[in-house]
């Protein structure tokens, strides 16, 4: 196999690789992005096993290929089918702590054995590796490895079930936190300085455990409220991790890849942010959660709120002539994505006009709603962002939020809050208000919800798929 087949068959897969970003900007051509995606994937996996043989001159070295492609797509596979939808933000994080760890190991067999790969351009001297490929090597692994650790912190954190302080969705702070991940990223330039110089072996295992420890010291005093942050800025390293191992092999398929994943991972943290009225680097150096809940647990106290039962949210959602729903994290615990779309087609044909409203943080991870409402195959044209909707929550004749807390509630308006300025579905404005939630709890961000105990809202208590099970019943 010719070098210029190589290239040309990556950069085939590079093509796809973009239209599968494409694709996945919309839901309604999602389909088509994640066909792309495979497509694209598998023409890089053939090519780079075809190279491995013509480079080995024999199939030896594919079969140790073959055994990791067996071994990983197979549990792969096996955990796309079988992963809950509620647990699939630490799916995500488990993933980007293995493409973290890739970068590590594909780095650390380049300074083991730097003659191996060959197909580097402007080899040095006895298969040594070139001056600006060090750094580049040295940088890709130290990411990776940040990846790494960071990534299996925040999917301690999105599970929430390991009694391991480190692992719980509380931050964990400490005095000198912040001295200290400056003095590790100091010594991490240090070494990287060193294994440009020496390409020794010891400079480099050091920036490697240096990016280990930085991604634990990085993630613990983030919070759960700024999990989705997290979670889309740990996708972004992965892929400059990525693109960082592919400059250093000259693989054009792996720049343009890890650089897909890496802007627009970096993009997504910035929604995400803003959807928060967050900076970017308050959420990585501060720990947005812990005072909040401190704040929050210190203004909890017991207030009558007005309660309800299922049918009586079925009478006032059937004399009703528009319905906004609000689906939130409560939901997708409860798996009520298909009984809500049958409660939505009781209301539509009594010729009741129903729409979602999607905030962009609700749930754990970006996105995590929108997935959840098409697995249950909710029209499109009913799911709208919080930009797009806002504005009808005022003409709304009821608002019913469903598992939400934090994305709709108006301690965000008021000075002085620990949420003040994030952005808001403005479910408050409607003129009638049902809650459904399993208790009085408060959310991520640890705060009392003034909309709970306002006078248009009621509160029907329970589990969300029983309760929507319910009023679909009493609509019948």
């Amino acid at each position: 196999m010719s070098m210029n087949l190589v290239t040309l068959l990556y950069l085939v897969a590079s093509v796809c690789f973009i239209q599968a970003l494409k694709g996945l900007s919309h839901p309604t051509t999602s389909i088509r992005g994640n066909m792309f995606g495979m497509t694209g994937m598998a023409i890089a996996v053939l090519t780079t096993a075809a190279l491995i043989v013509e480079l080995a001159g024999s199939a030896q070295g594919l079969g140790w290929v073959l055994l990791g492609l067996v071994v990983g797509g197979g549990y792969g596979a096996w955990r796309a089918k079988t992963v809950e939808m509620t647990k699939m933000p630490e799916l995500v994080a488990f993933f980007h702590s293995m493409i973290g760890l890739a970068a590590v190991c594909i780095a650390a067999a380049t300074v083991a054995e730097p003659a191996a790969f060959s197909v580097m351009e402007g080899g040095g001297e006895h298969g040594g590796i070139p001056p600006g490929n060090r750094i580049e090597l040295a940088l890709g692994a130290f990411i990776g490895a940040v990846t790494f650790s960071g990534s299996v912190i925040a999917w301690g954190k999105l599970s929430g079930k390991s009694k391991f302080r480190l692992f719980q969705g509380a931050p964990v702070v400490f005095a000198g936190q912040h001295w200290l991940n400056l003095l590790l990223g100091v010594l991490a330039i240090v070494g990287v300085a060193l294994f440009w110089q020496t390409q020794g072996a010891i400079p480099f295992a050091a920036v490697c455990a240096l990016g280990f420890v930085i991604g634990v010291t990085l993630i613990i005093p983030i919070g759960g409220a700024d999990m989705p942050v997290v979670v889309s800025m740990l996708n972004s390293y992965s892929g400059w991790a990525a693109a960082g191992i592919g400059f250093s092999l000259n693989n054009s398929m792996l720049i343009i890849a890890g650089s897909l994943v890496g802007s627009s991972g970096a993009i997504l943290s910035y929604i995400m942010c803003k959807a928060m009225n967050r900076s970017f680097f308050s959420v990585i150096l501060g720990g947005f959660g812990g005072e909040a809940a401190s704040a929050g647990a210190a203004a909890q106290e017991q207030r009558p709120v007005k309660t309800g039962s299922a049918d009586d949210a079925a009478f006032v959602l059937g004399n009703a002539d528009s319905v906004i729903i609000v689906p939130g994290y409560g939901l997708a615990v409860a798996r009520a994505q298909h009984a809500v779309k049958e409660m939505a087609q009781k209301l539509t044909e009594k010729g009741i006009d129903v729409k979602y409203a999607i905030h962009p943080v609700a749930g754990r991870m970006p996105g995590h709603m929108n997935v959840l409402l098409a697995e249950a195959e909710v029209p499109y044209d009913q799911v709208f962002e919080m930009e797009d909707i806002n504005g009808e929550f005022g003409q709304a004749d009821v608002a019913i939020i469903l598992g939400a807390n934090d994305v709709v509630n108006p301690a965000a308006l008021q000075k002085g809050s620990p949420i003040y300025g994030m952005p808001i579905l403005e479910a408050y404005k409607a003129k009638t208000v049902i809650v459904n939630k399993r208790s009085m709890a408060a959310g991520y961000a640890g705060l009392d919800n003034e909309l709970f105990y306002m006078d248009k809202t009621m509160m029907v208590f329970g589990d969300a798929k029983k309760v929507v099970e319910d009023i679909t019943k009493a609509l019948e």
